[in-house]
């Protein structure tokens, strides 16, 4: 494994254990970039670099290459997965959504942050770059601390990493990020079979954990 995660071209993202049952599998699509990649803006004011707002329709996963120019300030590529095309059609799959849901995305402080509109509210998937992975150890367990009802994801579920869970998020460090994906905005229960937030937010995080490669 490296010190950071890359897309793996050909990779197509599975669930690497089996959830809880009262979990609804994803259905899951593939992890291949696509050409192209998220448009990005610098923001001097802010010193952040913003994505515009899009409709989900015609964007793609940016390749490594798409980033390799602004890797030392801007979002691994990685990172960036939790916007595209892979992690978006997961969720509209596993909540039956009849079009793709708007996304807008932030990069600050080493965090990159993709907020869903979804018919029911936002859901925030968020990626925070340490320098290494003790770092990334180290953020985690900071967010566990300072979260209400914070739990650690013990056993087969955590996939090997550190992690813990909160009525309404699950958070992974894998290398040097902190994946997180926060459905606090969502109602108790999502799609037509009625996932609790806590299961969604669970599937959507490993589904993103999958994409990336060990």
């Amino acid at each position: 494994m490296g010190s950071q995660s890359r897309p793996q071209n050909g990779l197509r993202c599975r669930m690497r254990t089996a959830a809880p049952i009262a979990v609804l599998m994803l259905v899951l699509s593939g992890c291949a970039a696509a050409s192209g990649g998220t448009a990005v803006s610098d923001d001097p004011s802010t010193g952040s670099i913003a994505s515009s707002e899009t409709s989900g329709a015609g964007t793609s996963t940016p390749r490594p290459a798409d980033v390799t120019s602004a890797a030392a300030d801007g979002p691994s590529a990685a990172a960036l997965m939790v916007c595209g095309d892979e992690t978006r059609a997961n969720i509209m799959q596993t909540l039956s959504l009849p079009a793709d849901p708007p996304t807008t995305s932030s990069w600050a402080e080493k965090l990159y942050t993709c907020t869903y509109t979804l018919p029911a509210g936002s859901l925030v998937l968020s990626v925070k770059e340490a320098s290494d992975a003790k770092g990334a150890r180290d953020d985690l367990a900071a967010l566990q601390r300072a979260a209400d009802g914070a739990a650690p994801i013990e056993g087969l579920e955590n996939l090997g990493f550190p992690a813990f869970q909160t009525p309404a998020s699950a958070v992974f460090a894998k290398d040097n990020f902190v994946l997180t994906v926060d459905a606090a905005a969502l109602p108790d229960a999502l799609g037509p079979h009625n996932v609790s937030r806590d299961a969604f937010a669970y599937q959507v995080a490993t589904a993103v954990l999958a994409c990336w490669s060990e």
